[in-house]
């Protein structure tokens, strides 16, 4: 697989991204309803596309991950949060969501934070791998957090220092 171009996203990417953030969408990770149409704009007052890095590979957006700050305040400006993270199907499984979370480590501390923070559900099994192998590590449980799909799913917090 030829290297990915990883980049912040552009106005212009939106639409694609939408698409991707569509087509992706599951409750191993979502705990959103499925997007229906009408769908609401990608980018909005709250996420804006410097916040997304985008993964290319020939020419086709087909990851993502968001960073935002949670909490608006300047006494929580050194913290960022992993808000949002999709890699396309037929790419998955060849290092492009490591790519991706190794692009927001990198970019977290260009912006300079000091911790990377990011919740995941608990049955997302490959996500939490991939998480741990790049130095996240289970900062708390909340049992039983969200009911999807009929089935009770832990919501995990992860984090890591910069």
């Amino acid at each position: 697989m030829p290297e990915p171009h990883i980049r912040l996203a552009t106005p212009a990417d939106e639409e694609p991204l939408a698409r991707l953030d569509r087509t992706t969408w599951s409750t191993l990770h979502a705990v959103t309803p499925r997007p229906e149409p009408p769908y609401p704009p990608l980018f909005d007052e709250r996420h804006h596309p410097g916040d997304f890095l985008v993964a290319e590979l020939d020419g086709h957006l087909v990851g993502y991950v968001r960073l935002a700050q949670m909490i608006p305040l300047p006494a929580h400006a050194h913290i960022l949060t992993i808000q949002g993270f999709v890699v396309a199907e037929e790419v998955r499984g060849r290092g492009l969501g490591r790519a991706l979370i190794r692009a927001a480590v990198a970019e977290a501390r260009a912006r300079g934070a000091r911790r990377l923070n990011l919740r995941v559900l608990g049955h997302n099994t490959p996500a939490r791998k991939l998480y741990e192998a790049e130095g996240f590590t289970v900062e708390g449980v909340s049992p039983d957090e969200f009911l999807l799909d009929g089935t009770y799913v832990d919501d995990i917090s992860m984090g890591r220092a910069l």
